[in-house]
């Protein structure tokens, strides 16, 4: 896409990057394009995370959807996986989600859904980018007896929590376990959830105050749930990002099960109850070696989707018509219960696993051996944008390193499509050696476009 939406939707800081007028421009963008192709009055639903940005927002993108005409649902601080949700339970024609997902408070974003539940196609988001950023004159109000209404669906919380409880077929059994909803989407619902399936649940972080969501707390930064998990004797841990469209799992030693065990053990508990389609999964080039020559020996046949990217995974699953596929960070979309990742849910599902194994969670999760495999996140200078793999001794790094590893390891660069970072990945049987070529490839970048400490 490039100039406005990303891999996730818009994104950037709130009020000075992503800005009210561009906010009720997308609205009104929005609105318009998806009530051409339904040709009837639009009915759109907006939910958002706890961010004090998300209130601003959402006033201008209900200001530039009701101008062209279409009617606007609120359905208040929600995750995104329930904007998806109930956007085909309502008969909506679009859904919006409010947030920046994993990133600090002071971003926000904004992501729309289909009809279907599903993220708008790429040629959709070019049609409704073209007109916010090329031909904005085009995108006027109706007239005084065509602007939309407003009204706000109080139900919808509700309806998205029977939704996941209808998901789970195994009673907790009063498991003891630790939920830190990052200050975020999931503070409310994930209290009902967890409780209606029947688990012992100890909240942390379900005080969102506008500026704390994901500060020190969630998926990205799992201390605080393990000290929790240890401390309070739980079984288990779950973390979700700010928008909960994805989780993380402690085990009981306070340890991190990540997004690649999760699969696989949700690959391998459906292949040995015959839920598992073609005994296929979706994992993306981020996936550790580890897993796939576990995979291989299991019998669970491996597809990697295009690009990185939840949208990407569900992409290569609609076409093998596969129904698990995720990746590292912890999306997991189950297909056959939902339309995009859903942390809630797959981390209900692990813990449904875990109930019915007899199993610790660090005996269960002891699925496979991992590479030693390093991340390096390099903050990019904003006028260095698209350019690094242009830089001839990034690029010389790179396959030296690459080189060197052969075939017991590799190397992996990419920007992010949701900040201004480039993210080196090093895996290799040898932790030192992973260690020594990650920082190395991480110095040349950032010393060429990096920012300035």
């Amino acid at each position: 896409m490039g100039r406005l939406f990303g891999t996730d939707g818009a994104r950037g800081v709130a009020i000075t990057e992503l800005t009210t007028e561009t906010a009720m421009l997308i609205g009104k963008a929005a609105a318009l394009t998806l009530s051409a192709k339904s040709h009837h009055k639009a009915k759109i639903l907006i939910g958002k995370d706890t961010r004090i940005s998300g209130d601003v927002l959402e006033a201008a993108l209900i200001a530039g959807i009701c101008s062209v005409g279409a009617d606007v649902h609120v359905l208040g601080v929600i995750p995104t996986p329930a904007v998806a949700y109930l956007t085909t339970k309502y008969g909506a024609d679009a859904g919006v989600v409010i947030s920046a997902s994993h990133n600090s408070y002071e971003f926000n974003g904004i992501k729309l859904f289909s009809s279907t539940g599903y993220k708008l196609p790429d040629d959709v988001e070019a049609e409704i980018e073209a007109l916010v950023l090329d031909t904005p004159e085009k995108l006027t109000g109706s007239g005084n007896e065509n602007i939309g209404r407003v009204y706000y669906e109080k139900n919808a919380e509700w309806d998205y929590v029977r939704h996941l409880i209808k998901q789970i077929n195994t009673d907790l059994g009063r498991m003891k376990v630790a939920i830190d909803c990052a200050n975020g989407a999931a503070y409310s619902c994930a209290e009902k959830f967890f409780k209606g399936i029947g688990a012992n649940a100890i909240f942390i972080n379900n005080t969102p105050n506008g500026m704390n969501i994901n500060e020190n707390c969630g998926s990205t930064n799992l201390e605080m749930l393990a000290k929790t998990v240890v401390e309070n004797r739980c079984v288990a841990g779950v973390a979700f990002d700010g928008d909960a469209d994805r989780c993380l799992i402690i085990n009981e030693k306070g340890e991190v099960v990540d997004g690649d065990k999760m699969i696989a053990l949700l690959a391998l508990d459906m292949k040995e109850r015959e839920q598992l389609n073609a005994n296929t999964c979706v994992v993306t080039q981020m996936t550790n070696l580890g897993f796939f020559r576990w995979a291989k020996e299991n019998g669970i046949v491996v597809s990697t989707s295009s690009k990185i990217g939840d949208r990407y995974v569900l992409e290569r699953m609609l076409i093998g018509g596969y129904n698990l596929g995720g990746e590292q960070s912890g999306h997991i979309i189950l297909s056959d219960c939902g339309t995009t990742g859903d942390g809630e849910l797959s981390g209900a599902k692990i813990l449904e696993i875990l109930a019915r194994s007899g199993k610790k969670m660090s005996e269960l999760a002891n699925v496979f051996t991992p590479y030693p495999q390093l991340l390096i996140n390099v903050k990019l200078r904003p006028e260095c944008k698209g350019m690094w793999n242009k830089v001839e001794e990034i690029n010389e790094i790179i396959a030296f390193c690459q080189e060197k590893l052969g075939s017991d390891g590799r190397v992996f660069v990419r920007e992010s499509g949701t900040e201004p970072l480039v993210r080196v990945m090093v895996e290799a049987k040898n932790k030192e050696i992973t260690y020594q070529y990650a920082h190395a490839i991480a110095k040349v970048v950032k010393d060429h476009l990096g920012e300035e400490q």
